[in-house]
């Protein structure tokens, strides 16, 4: 399972820089087939300790870290969702996405020019908000008739999905996201066959100039940004696109002593992309032998044959039982056999919930 987040924003905002230190920075950068319009797409690996740790006690012949994907999807104006600026393409393009990465301009410059006059967080995120609200409240109206009809023919879940249709409604006309509301189980499983856009999680980078960059906590705009993210349960991280992409140009050497110098510890796209693995509930785990160390991205409760089947899916069909030790009790123990011999790799059956940083052996027959 690879994560597919989506970059989003405003014209001249900084998307475009954060996208390019992206691509710069991953493995790779292609087109990407979605729908009429490709965007591009940056695939860059998670960044994780762990596994350098681990590749230096196993020795293996390759590392495979875990991977994120972001899409450039551009061209969100007023009026998007009703196909402004080839708007309902690029509506389409976040309907592909798993998660939503909100840029954010929390800077000043006359020579960039703000495309609504002046730089106003709150109002951008509004102006983008709006656009998939507009875009779900369609979905949501003709969905509602189908579904009125389903209920005059007898369909009894029906009246359930018109209820909850209802409510989405309502919170759509008072400019509310469907991340905002809470749902029962029942209507959890009516949205997995109905997505909408502002159900996504959404990450909010707010993106400062360099200068402005040492007192992000203390300035009005990024205060802005977190004020709006916590009243939708979404998260923030800030940044500078254009450090970001400075950064990406560095071998690892130059890297480190450009971030000493500017008193940061680590690049702000790290932080993105584990901030948006905490805010879709995934987690890591490792597979550690001579032929490769590898990171495995999973939900939180995933069950250790689901976890298989990310493997392959005759791992999980012919689910036996797996061989699991934690990630800190392999390291202490100096290997898999240190931690065998202190009875610390243990067998577990089919009901095993999986552990953020579980080394695994899956044992399997098909």
């Amino acid at each position: 399972m690879t994560l597919r987040a989506g970059i989003v924003g405003l014209p001249n905002v900084g998307k475009s820089t954060l996208f390019n230190a992206i691509t710069q920075a991953g493995a790779e950068a292609a087109n990407y087939p979605f729908c009429t319009i490709d965007p591009n797409v940056g695939i860059v690996r998670v960044p994780d300790e762990r596994l350098q740790v681990l590749a230096g006690m196993v020795h293996p012949g390759r590392i495979v870290p875990a991977a994120v994907e972001f899409v450039d999807i551009a061209g969100l104006v007023k009026g998007a969702s009703q196909g402004e600026g080839l708007g309902n393409k690029f509506l389409s393009h976040i309907r592909e996405v798993d998660a939503i990465v909100h840029v954010v301009r929390c800077f000043e410059d006359n020579n960039v020019i703000h495309v609504e006059g002046g730089i106003d967080p709150g109002r951008d995120i509004e102006i983008i908000n709006l656009e998939l609200i507009l875009a779900d409240l369609e979905s949501v109206e003709k969905r509602g008739d189908r579904v009125a009809k389903m209920l005059k023919a007898g369909d009894k879940r029906a009246k359930v999905e018109l209820n909850l249709l209802d409510r989405l409604k309502e919170a759509f006309d008072q400019g509310k996201a469907a991340r905002t509301l809470s749902y029962d189980p029942e209507e959890k499983e009516i949205l997995r066959s109905f997505p909408l856009l502002t159900l996504k999680p959404v990450l909010y980078a707010a993106n400062m100039s360099e200068t402005d960059l040492a007192a992000a906590e203390e300035n009005p705009y990024v205060l802005k940004v977190r004020e709006v993210a916590a009243g939708e349960g979404a998260g923030v991280v800030v940044i500078c696109a254009q450090i970001e992409a400075e950064i990406a140009e560095l071998d690892e050497e130059e890297k480190a002593l450009f971030l000493r110098d500017l008193g940061l510890q680590e690049p702000g796209l790290d932080r993105l992309i584990r901030t948006a693995f905490h805010l879709l509930g995934l987690m890591t785990f490792f597979t550690a032998g001579p032929m490769e160390v590898k990171a495995w991205t999973i939900g939180l409760g995933t069950k250790a044959p689901q976890a298989a089947g990310t493997i392959h899916t005759d791992f999980e069909r012919g689910f036996i039982r797996a061989e699991v030790v934690s990630y800190e009790d392999f390291v202490r123990c100096g290997g898999l056999n240190g931690a065998k011999d202190k009875g610390l790799v243990r067998l577990e059956g089919k009901e095993y919930v999986m552990n953020d940083g579980d080394i695994v052996h899956f044992r399997f027959n098909v």
